[in-house]
């Protein structure tokens, strides 16, 4: 049965138009198409951030690598999820006045401000920080056949499984908040993060035996813990103090 597209009208047949890609079927505009399009649009829940989050917290290594293969019809985008993920997090930081620094005077360091300023920008600080796990990626693992870009997407994937850690986390965030356990706990999430890195690194680094890749990944995690201190005394050079 052929169909006239009405939105370029070209006559095709199928469910898609060959010319721009529009869906054969246009429902009306009600409740019903309001509730499709904030799932489609916004959370994309029916197959996308539940379905990516789930891969991550069972298969993390051999989903990503299945992802930059080619099977991506069931993936949330890596870039989307990462974003909405940290939104998410700095809302609740701000929201429940989290405080991850003591607020104590110092010559350096304004912490109230830097309290203020991290829940606010968390989202571009998270994804700021992608590219610096990548370079760490790139060096140690640049011979196994991946490019830079496919590296930054596998590190995008996993900075959301660890900002999914800190969201499910929470609660306990919230009890320890302005307490001397904060580091503590702060600690706690982080040795967890590297434990989803190293993880996932294994299982997607499948052409090398499992000890090669998880001391790799150690090696990879210094150099990206060498560049975020560099850049980060860069940044306070050009600042020409430490206040924020």
């Amino acid at each position: 049965m052929e169909i006239i597209c009405k939105n370029c009208h070209q006559v095709f047949k199928g469910h898609y138009c060959n010319n721009c890609g529009q869906t054969a079927e246009t429902h009306k505009i009600n409740v019903h198409f309001l509730w499709h399009d904030i799932q489609h649009g916004l959370l994309h829940f029916d197959k996308g951030i539940l379905y990516s989050l789930k891969q991550l917290f069972t298969r993390p290594g051999h989903s990503v690598r299945e992802f930059i293969e080619g099977k991506r019809v069931r993936h949330f985008k890596p870039l989307s999820l990462v974003v909405v993920l940290a939104t998410l997090y700095g809302f609740l930081i701000h929201y429940f006045h989290i405080s991850y620094f003591k607020r104590e005077s110092s010559e350096y360091l304004n912490y109230e401000n830097l309290n203020e300023w991290v829940p606010s920008h968390f989202s571009w600080v998270t994804i700021a920080t992608i590219p610096l796990y990548t370079i760490g990626t790139y060096a140690v693992f640049r011979n196994q056949g991946y490019n830079f870009i496919e590296f930054f997407v596998l590190n995008t994937f996993k900075a959301s499984q660890r900002l999914f850690v800190q969201i499910l986390t929470f609660p306990i965030l919230l009890y320890l908040n302005k307490t001397d356990h904060m580091q503590l706990f702060s600690s706690f999430t982080y040795f967890v993060g590297l434990v989803l890195i190293f993880w996932t690194n294994i299982q997607f680094f499948n052409k090398i035996s499992t000890g090669k890749a998880f001391l790799l990944s150690i090696l990879s995690h210094i150099i990206f813990l060498i560049s975020f201190f560099i850049i980060l005394t860069i940044i306070l050079l050009i600042s020409g103090r430490f206040s924020v």
